[in-house]
């Protein structure tokens, strides 16, 4: 019996991008890339079959220590690509490396039974909670479950398994002009130029979902 499952197990399928690098502005002075987590799957594992997040490389780093404490010390998690003391934003070369490092720590992870059981990592690549609240819903200390924040989070971009494989097979060529699948390099110079634009609409949107959970438990 327990082969079966195995078995079955190994025939799921779990695909995940990490893609479309946007520069965030906190203040004046201090800036950050966040990046887009798609992720699809047919696996019994996941209450959602397609997803899509944003993450900062700060809230990686959070989920790798997260997820080696909840295993405790069962299993050698997977390395981050390393944190770069002269990282810039303006640097398509560094933000692409990190990205494709970035995309196989998630890939590494999603092959483990055991993480794959972990509420946290499920709320980081399927919900819009920040990390505080994703370590208070994962330990029920919220009014809502972790598959009710998953079922939350909507799809900005994605609203079926057809756009999502052609939106992601346009993406991985890198050879293609769709405005979609740009390089970092042009993505971010245009960002540059309408970067309190972008910020401003796309931190409504981000930020939506976080804003009804939190009403709906009444937390602050």
């Amino acid at each position: 019996m327990r082969e079966e499952t195995d078995n079955l197990a190994n025939q799921q399928v779990i695909s995940v991008w990490v893609r479309d690098p946007r520069i965030r502005k906190n203040d004046f002075w201090h800036a950050y890339i966040d990046y887009e987590i798609c992720l699809h799957t047919d696996s019994v594992c996941f209450t959602k079959k397609i997803s899509s997040v944003r993450r900062r490389y700060s809230e990686f780093v959070w989920l790798r220590q997260k997820l080696q404490a909840n295993s405790q010390l069962m299993i050698q998690l997977p390395e981050l690509p390393r944190k770069n003391p002269f990282f810039s934003l303006n640097n398509a070369r560094q933000i692409t490396e990190r990205m494709k490092g970035l995309q196989k720590f998630l890939e590494q992870i999603l092959q483990s039974p055991l993480l794959l059981s972990d509420s946290c990592l499920h709320l980081f690549l399927q919900s819009q909670l920040s990390v505080s609240k994703i370590e208070a819903c994962a330990a029920g200390r919220t009014h809502f479950s972790v598959a009710q924040a998953v079922q939350r989070c909507g799809l900005r971009r994605f609203h079926s398994e057809e756009d999502l494989q052609n939106n992601l097979s346009l993406c991985c060529d890198s050879d293609s002009d769709s405005s979609e699948c740009r390089s970092p390099e042009p993505l971010i110079k245009d960002l540059a130029i309408n970067k309190a634009k972008n910020t401003a609409s796309l931190d409504l949107m981000g930020s939506s979902q976080e804003e009804t959970l939190s009403c709906s438990s009444g937390s602050t």
